[in-house]
């Protein structure tokens, strides 16, 4: 097994509380509302596990993540995509590490740190890294046009 790291930082003029709170706590709502692609997510065991469902005839049926942390205090989280169809045959898992950090204006730095682990020697190619950062950003780019529109939302 080997191990890839990759390093990523996105701005956002959002507050970091916000961001926080929409892409972290309140995921589990406001992820299949933006995102059409989502169905829903599950929540399994004692919480620490969360299954995005898919929408029938897209490309992936789930995702599955362990949750290891979630520091509402330091606006941090670490969580692992654990099973999906994203993993396939040549990945045990991906970790994420996310910050969000004060910037000017008010605005928030979105840094993330993802570890692809591999299974044998396989070596991760950085297409392959490019294609989850994309659809990431997605996900970063839909939730901050929500917040922009309602700045109500998550402001307490």
């Amino acid at each position: 097994m080997g191990v890839t790291t990759y390093t990523h930082e996105a701005t956002s003029t959002v507050s970091p509380t916000r961001l926080f709170k929409a892409l972290v706590v309140d995921a589990d709502n406001l992820i299949p509302k933006l995102m059409p692609n989502v169905k829903n997510v599950e929540t399994e065991g004692d919480g620490s596990i969360k299954k995005m469902n898919f929408v029938e005839g897209g490309p992936i049926k789930y995702l599955k993540h362990k949750i290891h942390a979630i520091d509402d205090k330091n606006l941090v989280t670490k969580y692992s995509l654990i099973e999906g169809d994203v993993l396939g045959d040549k990945l045990e898992s991906i970790t994420y590490d996310i910050k969000f950090e004060a910037a000017g204006n008010g605005g928030c730095v979105c840094k993330t740190k993802t570890e692809y682990h591999t299974k044998g020697d396989y070596v991760l190619k950085e297409e392959e890294h490019n294609e989850g950062k994309k659809q990431a950003m997605e996900l970063f780019k839909a939730v901050e046009d929500y917040l922009l529109t309602n700045p109500s939302v998550y402001a307490k």
